[in-house]
């Protein structure tokens, strides 16, 4: 029988439902990355969430009974829990699983990690979730230990001897990193002099098709929320200019600050390049949102002042609702055509940026010629003799 979530959220004083209800339909897409259906929203307006249960018990009360009657497995909350909070919701709701997003994107993390450098960095990141909700996340503890002991007899004592053990692992994965960070160091300074771009973007933009597309190389990509973990860099060449390409995780809104912790020397990449491809999809209704995400976490990461060429992919997959001639509305994002949205974000960003379809293979080779003359401009800088290579 296939796993059923059905996904909570609330709607603030000053939040727009539309935003709150896209939201939760990328929630819906987390979960099913995470191989769980969607079956329906639960949505309360609140000034700010309950500090005990996150939504008021009868809307509580309400999700337990839907629960019950469609035989629910998961419940999810867009917004992250204490373990106060989430203990108080699973003595009313009985489910298998009262998880939040940042919950959510964990799990997503450790099924997608496939090196054990990629495993190391979402144990930690997991660890550094669990620490501070040990006391109100006992029974998922109890769980996870085999159900070890019963319920009644837990007490304070049992709870002080986890947490030594999850704080010891933690003290423990956090030298295993050090030591693959520094030989990562190492790889990176063996690289010379050599010019650096690094793909960023929203997490499913077509990060890894380009860099397929660019690198002729076999970087998985797929239809689904962080399909790429670890970072891959491939040597390319364009003309007669060298430089090196990384394709790093995707960044999504909300994005745990322990994956940021945990991922750091992974962001390494980032932080060292020379120039940052933004790619961005066209067709997501939201896409200057995410824009503005990743521009956030770029901000976090410190790398937020490198030079950046914006990317926008899946022109392919753009679309717009007719403008009516006769309305006294001005025109809206969603009834811009393509080429009207390109020269009205060319004209207010004044960014270098460029409109493509990796998937299509549209424009590619004017990407490759403006990738082209970046990287040599930098090159030159670097390499004054060789300019008559250009």
């Amino acid at each position: 029988m296939e796993e059923k979530a059905v996904f909570v959220g609330i709607i603030k004083r000053e939040d727009e439902e539309r935003k709150v209800l896209e939201y939760l339909e990328e929630l819906r897409f987390l979960a099913e990355t995470a191989g769980v259906d969607g079956d329906r929203n639960f949505i309360q307006r609140l000034d700010k969430p309950d500090n005990s249960t996150y939504i008021k018990s009868g809307k509580l009360q309400e999700i337990a009974q839907y629960c019950e009657d469609n035989c629910i497995q998961y419940v999810i909350f867009d917004d992250e829990l204490t373990g106060i909070q989430q203990r108080n919701i699973e003595k009313i709701i009985k489910v298998s699983h009262v998880i939040d997003r940042t919950s959510l994107i964990l799990e997503i993390f450790a099924q997608r990690a496939k090196t054990s450098y990629a495993k190391m960095q979402v144990e930690l990141a997991r660890y550094n979730y669990m620490l501070p909700r040990l006391a109100g996340m006992w029974t998922h503890l109890e769980r996870q230990r085999g159900g070890m002991g019963t319920r009644g007899g837990m007490g304070e004592t049992q709870i002080e001897i986890d947490r030594r053990i999850v704080k010891e692992r933690i003290t423990r994965l956090k030298e295993q990193l050090k030591k693959v960070d520094r030989q990562m160091a190492t790889q990176r300074g063996n690289r010379g002099q050599m010019v650096r771009l690094s793909l960023v973007g929203y997490t499913n933009v077509g990060k890894s098709t380009l860099m397929n597309l660019l690198a002729k190389s076999d970087v998985f990509a797929e239809n689904k929320l962080f399909a790429t973990l670890d970072t891959t860099v491939r040597k390319v060449v364009i003309g007669n200019v060298p430089f090196l390409l990384s394709d790093t995780v995707g960044f999504i809104r909300k994005l745990p600050t322990q994956l940021i912790e945990a991922f750091k020397s992974t962001l390494d990449e980032v932080r060292e390049a020379d120039i940052l491809l933004h790619v961005v999809d066209i067709s997501h209704p939201d896409f200057e949102e995410q824009m503005a995400t990743v521009e956030k976490t770029l901000q976090d990461i410190g790398a937020r002042n490198k030079p950046i060429f914006v990317i926008f992919n899946k022109i392919d997959a753009y679309s717009y609702q007719e403008y009516d001639e006769f309305s006294l509305e001005p025109k809206a994002k969603e009834n811009l055509t393509l080429d009207e949205l390109k020269n009205s974000w060319i004209a207010k960003e004044k960014t270098p940026c460029i409109f493509i379809s990796a998937k299509q293979k549209l424009n590619i080779e004017k990407l490759r010629n403006d990738i082209y003359k970046m990287v040599a401009e930098i090159h030159a800088g670097r390499y004054p003799f060789n300019n008559f290579l250009y």
